[in-house]
């Protein structure tokens, strides 16, 4: 056998492999329909995550009132093998900063969703444990946010050079007989092995056609994400076996190297593995041998020169950030300044609460001033007339001398945002009293 890179023994393919026991018994459907609190668990994550109704068109609210009357039913077709799943309604949505290109996801009825996450959260309890310490997606405990440091950790460490591996279309290319393969080596229980399998085969209604799926792990229902981890972990302990540093974030892989020569070696040692033993496709067009400063993870990058290495909001997604405060800020839209505050704080909240993160505190300062001059511009458009603007402006203190000049000034709605009177007037606090937060980290968000 052919090795899959030059030189390293390390590179060498697995050869042979101890047989493992199961980690799940036979009575594994037991397990996951009859524990009370598994069943209570699983129902409040669906009925917390909503989301929309599948084919059936059951409302997530409908769910506990549904299985009130029918759990019985469904538990015994359960344990006995007979449970057939709904078909999946997909649905298209943008790529986040990917113009025209759409993400297909996959949208199973509520009662699917539920008996998924029973089974995932038992499956997920034990199973987790054996997953690399390089994985982090889709784990209990787990987030981006350590994904993000433990690449800044090697990046620190010398290696300086990232390969950044990108999978085409992984979700949908995942290969059905081997993943049943790795399922079956620890589930004994052959009736949880067959509802996976009916999961996976669950037909895809699409613009009123159905098709049954010879090949992926449809995104949406609460066992994908756990069932990419399965697949992906074959490629994590492969990596481990040869000494590699990497991140891995669900599809998402980064690994860490100290030249461009080592880099480039890798990645097509890598390309062919993927190829080769996971039946999966590597995009050599967004895959590249780069700096970390060139390439964007999960959202972050990092920066260069004298201060190299410190963790910085990607220019993409500083991007996608502008566009929806563009959107909730413009001023041709007839909603009241306390709507459109509570719109973006609902926003500017979360927001904050992931790229936060960031250790550039200046572009959070930046992006703050940005904001407040952008709502300056919708408050001196929405009192119109001279009148009004010099009024407003002496009621929120700015001296009648100042207020009248630039009450009748001549300047754009843009150019009187930076001006002192409309500075004075409409400044931080005023903002902060409406509820507004602040992204600098040095100021806390207004609850």
């Amino acid at each position: 056998m052919k090795p899959w890179g030059r030189g390293a023994k390390a590179d060498l393919p697995i050869t042979n492999q101890v047989a493992e026991s199961p980690m799940f018994g036979l009575d594994l459907m037991e397990e996951v329909t009859g524990d009370r609190n598994n069943l209570r668990s699983a129902l409040k994550r669906v009925q917390s995550n909503k989301g929309s109704p599948g084919v059936d068109g059951m409302e997530v609210d409908e769910l506990a009132d549904y299985l009130r009357v029918h759990w019985l039913r469904i538990k015994e077709a359960l344990l006995q093998g007979r449970y057939i799943p709904q078909r999946v309604k997909r649905v298209a949505i943008p790529k986040p900063g990917k113009g025209k290109e759409k993400r297909k996801l996959g949208i199973p009825c509520a009662l699917d969703r539920f008996i998924q996450q029973a089974l995932l959260q038992v499956l997920q309890s034990r199973w987790d444990a054996t997953f690399s310490e390089s994985s982090y997606g889709f784990r209990p405990g787990r987030s981006a946010h350590q994904a993000i440091a433990k690449a800044q950790s090697y990046l620190k460490s010398g290696y300086g050079i990232v390969v950044d591996l990108d999978l085409e279309s992984f979700f949908d290319r995942v290969n059905h007989d081997r993943l049943m393969s790795r399922l079956a080596r620890q589930i004994a229980d052959k009736r949880v092995l067959k509802l996976i399998r009916a999961y996976l085969r669950a037909g895809i209604l699409e613009n009123g056609l159905v098709s049954i799926p010879t090949e992926g792990t449809p995104q949406g229902g609460p066992l994908s994400p756990f069932l990419s981890n399965v697949v992906l972990d074959e490629w994590d302990k492969e990596l481990e076996r040869r000494g590699h540093r990497f991140v891995r974030y669900g599809d998402d892989c980064n690994v860490y190297v100290n030249s461009r020569r080592a880099g480039e070696r890798v990645k097509d040692s890598l390309t062919r593995f993927i190829s080769h033993r996971l039946k999966l496709k590597v995009n050599e067009a967004k895959s590249a041998v780069d700096m970390p400063q060139n390439r964007k993870f999960l959202g972050f990058t990092f920066t260069g020169g004298r201060l190299a290495n410190r963790r910085k909001i990607a220019p993409e997604s500083l991007r996608r950030f502008r566009a929806r405060v563009r959107q909730l800020t413009r001023r041709n839209w007839s909603i009241s300044m306390a709507e459109r505050v509570r719109r973006l704080k609902t926003y500017l909240t979360g927001w904050r609460g992931y790229f936060g993160f960031c250790e550039t505190p200046s572009v959070l300062r930046d992006l703050d001033s940005w904001i407040r001059h952008r709502l300056r511009c919708v408050l001196w458009k929405q009192w119109k007339v001279y009148r009004r603007r010099k009024a407003e402006l002496i009621r929120l203190g700015v001296d009648r001398e100042l207020a009248n000049t630039t009450a009748w000034s001549a300047k754009g709605p843009w150019r009187l945002s930076h001006s002192p009177g409309v500075l004075i007037a409409l400044n931080n606090g005023y903002f902060d009293a409406l509820g507004l937060p602040r992204l600098d980290p040095r100021v806390s968000i207004q609850l």
